[in-house]
Parts: C-alpha cells; structure tokens; sequence
C-alpha cells in the first residue's frame, strides 16, 4: 500500500486522483488533503478518505473546516506553511502536486527534502526553477513522475531506454479551441468561448493556457527539465483529436508514441501506480473510431505565447520565471474581463523585456522575481 498525499485534492486532477484512490481498494492510503479555497470539497473528501491531516489555505475558511471534522482523528491546519507541512509529511511514499500555478514551488521543494517521490501536476514548479527542482531530486533519491499527459507520454516511451539516446521529442497540442483562426477573430474572443476546450476538461486556467498555446509553450520548458534535453531537441506539434499524447525520437530513426483516448485519469493513475501497471475499466480506444490522425505546424505568428515560452528557455535564468508570473497574472485578468484575448501576449511579452535578468538565479532570486514580475504585469493590466 502506497502513502499518498494530494496537494490540490479539490481541483480537477486532485479530484480524479481520488476517483482512482477509490477504484483501487487496499493499493493507496491517503495521508494528507490540501485545498486552498473549496472548503465544502475538502471536508467531504476528508470524511471518505480519513486522512491523517487536511490543510485549508485559506485561513479564513480553518474555524468552518475544523468544526466540521471535529470528532474525527483527522488533525485541520490552515494557510501557505501548513500546505507545506502537508508535502513533508513523514511516512509519505508518492506526494501528488496538483496546485496551480507558482504556489505548487515550496511545497514541491518540501516533499523532495521529505524523501518523497513526487507525481508532478504542476508544470509551474519546473518552469520557475527546473535547475533547482531537479537538483534537489537527484541528491535526495526522488523521481519526478510526470502526471501532463504529454509529458507522461514521454516519460512511458522511455521506460527501459537509455537517455542518451534520446534524439528529440515531439509535444503533442490539440489546438484548443481557436484552432485556425486568426488574430481578427482572436480579438475579440470571450471568455466563455475561450474555456470550451474540445477535447480535455480541465481548470479554467490551464484551459485558458491551452487556448492561447501558453500551456505548451510551459511544457517544452517543463520537457527540458524532466528529460535533460536542448531547446532543440523540443518540437510541437498539433494533433486535433488528442490521440496520441507525444513521441519520443531516438537516435536510429526509430519513434515511439504513447496513445490513448483522452482522459486525465490514465496518466494519474499511472504516476500513482509507478512502476506497476494496474488493470483499469477506463473505456479502451478503437482505431475504428478515429480512421484519421491529423499533425500540423503550430501558429505561431498567431499564438505568440509558445514563441515567446521558447525565447525564455533559450534565455534561462529566471526569465522562464518571468513569463510564468507574468500568465498567471493576465489569464486571471482575461477571466475578469479586465484585457482581451491577444493582449496577454503583449503583457508577458513586455515583462519579458522589463524585469530584471538574472542569469544564475537561486530559491530567494525566483521568488522575487515572481513578486516583482507580478506586481509589474498587474500594472500593464489595469493601466
């Protein structure tokens, strides 16, 4: 039985990551719960999985969750430092990081110095500070199991290969909602239109990342972290229906591909069971169903966060720091209808070239400038 605990267990990865807890009786035993806001979510999920501790981050909502757990064993904290604790649990095999957004950093950081393995649903964690992450993980003896399907379809190609023979891989992007449109019709795109993702169901703003192409732009960075690669040995490419999940390119000529229907829960449940496979009742693909799979050449002159996510790699540093804060701070905006659509780009793009570069950052550089960079970009916003 794997010790687990769920940092986010009240978003959409934390949910299903719960759904496979339930399906598989007797394999997992929940050790914590985090949820930073959904206190209804969070205490009902306590009550079926009688966790050994369950953290609110927001204070605020700690008096409501507490009463509602008192008289259970399950011990309620609340706020930033109590997620952590949450993360460095003792006893903890696997911590599932599914929080949004640069907030997933310190308690990544707290699960690796715990010793804990780590199934990362939190890109952000890597695109702020890879070099840092992943130097953490190999002097402390911890995996970094990716949940990102694509990234998960990567990492499944290369089970029992060697590394070094790794030629490139290609990430795979569905194209969003926007595919082939042009930056006329982007103009003035809502909201509502921007969140009706074709294929994946999602959070609102990994959608929104999704439709503007900055959640690829993300994972290549996320990909040059995970796997040890160049910026060029990272490709994109468009794939509509969503089927295969990436495709790793070895030295030979040879490709491997992962595929499978579009479901959240198969690289879930794959980074909680590494490195057995466990049978499943997910519906199974059919070749008959899809006698069409479509690959293309990405935007980019219209979707310019994923040139722009390239550039910050290519740059290093902190600037991939720089463009992640800068996203989270105009996708929240965008969702406030407070700047269009293609204005976002405008903003990063601008943080990019205003923030200070720092070429060898440390933890205490990345945090600062991800307040700086937020404090910078919340002002283009509401200019």
């Amino acid at each position: 039985m794997k010790n687990i605990s769920i940092l986010g267990a009240t978003g959409s990865v934390g949910t299903q990551a719960l759904e496979v807890v339930a399906a598989n009786p007797g394999l997992y035993k929940v050790a914590a719960l985090t949820a930073q806001s959904n206190s209804a979510l969070l205490i009902e999920q306590a009550r079926a999985f009688q966790p050994e501790l369950v953290v609110i981050g927001d204070e605020c909502l700690y008096e409501q969750v507490k009463s509602a757990l008192s008289g259970t064993n399950i011990r309620v904290a609340a706020g930033e430092a109590a997620i952590s604790e949450a993360a460095g649990l003792s006893g903890v095999d696997l911590v599932l990081t599914a929080i949004v957004g640069s907030a997933g950093l310190k308690p990544t950081i707290a699960a690796i110095e715990a010793g804990a393995d780590i199934a990362l649903a939190n890109k952000e964690t890597l695109v702020v500070a890879g070099d840092l992450i992943t130097s953490l993980a190999k002097t402390h003896g911890v995996s970094i199991i990716p949940v990102d399907s694509e990234h998960s379809a990567i990492y499944q190609c290369l089970v029992g290969e060697d590394y070094k023979a790794l030629e490139k891989i290609y990430l795979t992007a569905s194209g969003g909602p926007f595919r082939g449109k042009d930056r006329d019709f982007l103009a003035n795109v809502t909201k509502l239109e921007a969140l009706k993702h074709p294929n994946w169901v999602m959070g609102a703003k990994i959608t929104i990342d999704s439709a503007s192409l900055m959640n690829k732009g993300l994972e290549v960075i996320e990909a040059k972290w995970l796997f040890g690669l160049e910026t060029d040995q990272i490709d994109v490419i468009v794939h509509p229906q969503s089927i295969v999940h990436s495709i790793a390119q070895f030295n030979d000529g040879s490709m491997k591909a992962q595929m499978g229907l579009p479901d959240m829960k198969l690289p879930i449940h794959f980074a909680m069971a590494y490195p057995d496979r466990i049978s499943t009742d997910f519906e199974r693909f059919n070749f008959i169903d899809y006698p069409e799979l479509n690959f293309y050449k990405p935007d980019t002159s219209t979707f310019r966060n994923l040139d722009l996510a390239y550039t910050a790699l290519r740059k290093g540093g902190n600037m991939p720091c720089i463009i992640n804060a800068a996203n989270e701070v105009v996708v929240s905006a965008f969702l406030q209808d407070k700047i269009g659509f293609l204005e976002m780009s405008d903003v990063i793009e601008e943080c990019m070239e205003t923030i200070q570069f720092i070429a060898k950052p440390g933890l205490n550089n990345y945090l600062e400038t991800d307040v700086h960079t937020r404090i910078f970009a919340d002002e283009l916003v509401t200019k």
